[in-house]
């Protein structure tokens, strides 16, 4: 459960936007409101105005706190290297704020931190040789293998274990003989060692690059 902040320290929209997020990271989205933000703070619900215009500017706020965390690709280095540095930074970001990549790809508006990282983004892929339209695209397409990613590790098991006791408990739920494909892939999965979800997340990374790749050599 999140502390209370002391009520006598001063209130900033900073200390508001890392008390939300902290909310969010541990009881998700839907537990955030001014009042329980206003409790937690040690404040009336209405002090949170003098800091933030409404709910809307505090989830803007709160998506500029994540990026923040994640690493703006270099202009300095090759395209790729860029774009696989930023997609492992925001898979770790997603990771501590599991409730971030649907916010992020369900906002219109974008705050200063969140407009940074469009642009450096953008600003790799253009100085790469990528047409406007074909930006526009590698960029969306990257973002949503990263947050399709993320949202689909939150139903993985964690732990050395890997997602061996789910397996087990999945190939005992139908009958192999009726979906034998299924029951392999679920065999399979029972008899790892462990699940590498750095590893896998490579691989569906390096595909999509390398089709890039072809794209951006074809258009040459």
């Amino acid at each position: 459960m999140p502390k209370r902040e002391k009520a006598d320290s001063p209130l900033t929209r900073e200390k508001i936007l890392r008390v939300a997020v902290s909310l969010a990271d541990r009881r998700g989205i839907e537990a955030l409101s001014m009042r329980e933000l206003g409790r937690l703070l040690g404040v009336e619900a209405m002090s949170l105005y003098n800091h933030v215009a409404n709910k809307d500017d505090l989830l803007g706020g709160m998506v500029d706190v994540v990026i923040g965390e994640i690493e703006l690709p270099a202009l300095e280095v090759d395209w790729r290297e860029a774009m696989q540095s930023r997609a492992f930074s925001a898979r770790e970001a997603f990771k501590r704020h599991p409730w971030a990549p649907i916010l992020i790809d369900s906002r219109v508006s974008g705050g200063p931190g969140r407009l940074r990282y469009f642009e450096a983004v953008l600003g790799v892929l253009r100085q790469a040789g990528f047409t406007v339209e074909l930006a526009g695209r590698a960029f969306s397409l990257i973002d949503s293998y990263i947050y399709g990613f993320s949202r689909q590790s939150l139903h993985m098991a964690s732990g050395d274990g890997g997602d061996v006791p789910a397996a087990e408990a999945f190939l005992r739920a139908f009958p192999a003989e009726e979906f034998p494909y299924l029951a392999e892939m679920a065999a399979a999965s029972a008899s790892r060692p462990g699940y590498d979800e750095a590893a896998d997340f490579e691989f569906g990374l390096n595909l999509i690059l390398d089709g890039l790749q072809r794209v951006l050599d074809s258009a040459g």
